[in-house]
C-alpha cells in the first residue's frame, strides 16, 4: 500500500505556535494560502488544519485553501458537537465535488472551550459513544439515500445528501482519520474509523496498539475496509545527526527556560498521557525518539520527536512504515522553512522503493 505524506498548518491567529518565530500573516487567507502552495509545491500531498475555538473555522479555511490550490488535500479538523453529522455530511460532500475528491476528516473527541459553542457532552464515555454515532453516520448519509436512524445523541429521518461526495475507484466518500488511545477510543476506531492516527510512542508500543485494534476490528463486527493505521509527529531535520541533535537540544533548553507555557493542552488524556510517561524510560528511544520536549511543556506532536539527519528520520519512519502505517502528518518550526527543508529532503528518501 502506498504512504500518504501530509504536512500541519496551526491555523491561529496567534504568532508563536511552538516556537514559530514568524510574528505577521498569521490567521491571514495570504498566509495559510502560501503555507498550503509551499506543501504543495515540496511533496506534500497536503496538511492538517488545526481546530479549536479561538482560531478561525477549519472547514471555512480548508474550503478557501482547496480553492487556491491544485492538489493540495486539506486534513481538516472537526468536532462532534460543533458539527451535526448531517451539516457536516452535506458541507464536506459540497467540498469534495468542488475540489474533486481532495477532502479528508480528522474527528476530534477531546474538549476543547465546549460552553463557548453550547457543546454539553463532557464524560469520555458519552464523548466517544457520540463520536461513534458521528462517524456511523457520515458513513451513511455519503453512501445511502433517505437515510433514518435514532441513536441515543443523533436522530435524523429520510435525510439524503445531494450532491454526493466526489467518488472514484476505490474511494466512495473522504477518508475519515481519527485518534485517541483510550479502550473506548480504540473500540470507536475499530468500528467506524478509516484512519487510526498515532502519536510518536515507540515502535513497540505502537506494534501491540495495532495488534489490538486488529482483534478489536472483529470483535466489534466492523463492516468497512480494514483500519489503517497512521503517525502525527514533529521531525527535526538537519543535514547532519550532530546539526539535529545541538538544534533538538537547543530548543528543548529554551522551552525548560520558559516552565512549558508555550502549552496548554490536556495532560489528562490517556493517549497524552503515554507520551509523557515515556520521558521515564530515556531520552532517546529506538534509533532517535526525543522525549525530554514532553517534560518541558511539549504537547501533542511536540512531546516526541524524531531527531537527526534525513537518512536518520527517514530510517526511524521507514520503521513505523513496517509495522503497517501508511499515513504520516509530519511538522517542525518555522513551519514554512521546514516544509521545504523536510520536503526536499526527507521525503524523496520516503518514496524510494524499500530494500
Amino acid at each position: 500500500m502506498s504512504s500518504k505524506f501530509l504536512w500541519y498548518i496551526p491555523n491561529t491567529v496567534e504568532p508563536g505556535h511552538r516556537g514559530d518565530d514568524t510574528t505577521t500573516g498569521w490567521g491571514s487567507i495570504e498566509y495559510s494560502t502560501d503555507l498550503a502552495r509551499t506543501a504543495e509545491a515540496h511533496g506534500w500531498s497536503g496538511a492538517l488544519l488545526g481546530t479549536g475555538w479561538g482560531r478561525p473555522d477549519t472547514f471555512t479555511v480548508a474550503t478557501a485553501l482547496a480553492a487556491r490550490t491544485t492538489t493540495f488535500q486539506p486534513l481538516i479538523a472537526v468536532r462532534p458537537g460543533y458539527w451535526q453529522p448531517a451539516h457536516l455530511a452535506s458541507a464536506a460532500a459540497t467540498l469534495d465535488q468542488l475540489s474533486c475528491g481532495r477532502v479528508l476528516f480528522n474527528v476530534v473527541s477531546g474538549l476543547d472551550d465546549i460552553d463557548a459553542y453550547g457543546d454539553s457532552t463532557i464524560e469520555p464515555a458519552r464523548r466517544y459513544a457520540r463520536t461513534q454515532e458521528f462517524l456511523h453516520l457520515l458513513r451513511r448519509l455519503w453512501t445511502e439515500e433517505g437515510v433514518t436512524f435514532s441513536g441515543e445523541h443523533f436522530q435524523i429521518t429520510g435525510s439524503t445528501v445531494t450532491p454526493r461526495p466526489y467518488a472514484t475507484e476505490g474511494r466512495a466518500h473522504p477518508t475519515l482519520y481519527f485518534g485517541g488511545a483510550s479502550p473506548a477510543a480504540e473500540r470507536v476506531s475499530a468500528a467506524e474509523a478509516d484512519v487510526q492516527l498515532f502519536w510518536g510512542e515507540p515502535l513497540d508500543g505502537l506494534a501491540e496498539r495495532i495488534d489490538r485494534l486488529e482483534t478489536l476490528s472483529e470483535e466489534v463486527g466492523r463492516r468497512h475496509e480494514p483500519l489503517e493505521f497512521g503517525l502525527r509527529i514533529t521531525t527535526l531535520v538537519r543535514d547532519t545527526t550532530e546539526e539535529a541533535w545541538q538544534a533538538a537540544e537547543e530548543r528543548v533548553a529554551a522551552m525548560a527556560s520558559a516552565e512549558g507555557a508555550s502549552w496548554t493542552g490536556h495532560r489528562s488524556a490517556v493517549g497524552q498521557q503515554r507520551l509523557l510517561d515515556l520521558a521515564a524510560r530515556g531520552e532517546v528511544l529506538d534509533t532517535c525518539l526525543y522525549t525530554a520536549p514532553g517534560r518541558f511543556g511539549g504537547g501533542g506532536a511536540a512531546t516526541t520527536w524524531l531527531v537527526g539527519s534525513p537518512a536518520d528520520v527517514s530510517t526511524a519512519l521507514e520503521n513505523y512504515r513496517k509495522l503497517g502505517i501508511t499515513h504520516f502528518v509530519l511538522s517542525d518550526t518555522p513551519y514554512r522553512q521546514e516544509i521545504s527543508r523536510i520536503g526536499d529532503q526527507l521525503l524523496p528518501l520516503l518514496r524510494e522503493p524499500s530494500p
